[in-house]
């Protein structure tokens, strides 16, 4: 597996300090981003996941812990939207260039607007993923906002 990435070309570029971890990737998890934080040995609440949705029709893109669940009505609010659903996994590939199980915030293909869960900027480093299955970086949060030039909002249900 190779480490670089274009999330870890962005992020280098950027400036921003990062580590690199992975972990066996199981592609029949019920629940990829919970499967992460196990084989990791870390809080579900500080491996975030990286979701693909649209809003009022346009592509976006939201980072929430991996344990949690996006509420639709505030990920629309976020993005001054009316409704929100969730990316079709191929049309999430095209968009940003990952596989599912490999999709980062960073280095996608096209950027679009990007929001965090707020509660995630309390913690003080997170993980996210690193643009590979069983990839992820650890970075702090508000890094991790400012690369992506995300809005912090409460997106949790």
């Amino acid at each position: 597996m190779s480490k670089t990435t274009r999330a870890t070309q962005m992020l280098a570029k950027a400036g921003v300090a990062f580590s690199v971890h992975t972990y066996d990737y199981d592609p029949n998890a019920e629940r990829v981003g919970l499967q992460a934080a196990e084989a990791l040995g870390e809080d579900p609440s500080r491996v975030l996941k990286t979701l693909m949705a649209e809003v009022d029709g346009k592509p976006v893109c939201c980072v929430v812990p991996s344990d949690r669940e996006v509420s639709m009505k505030r990920l629309a609010a976020a993005f001054g939207g009316k409704s929100a659903a969730m990316m079709k996994p191929a049309d999430a590939e095209r968009l940003t260039g990952y596989h599912v199980g490999g999709i980062s915030p960073f280095g996608q293909k096209k950027l679009v607007p990007t929001a965090i869960e707020e509660a995630a900027l309390s913690e003080t480093q997170v993980y996210i993923n690193g643009g590979q299955r069983g990839l992820q970086v650890r970075l702090a949060p508000a890094d991790a906002r400012d690369v992506l030039k995300a809005a912090a909002v409460p997106l949790i249900a």
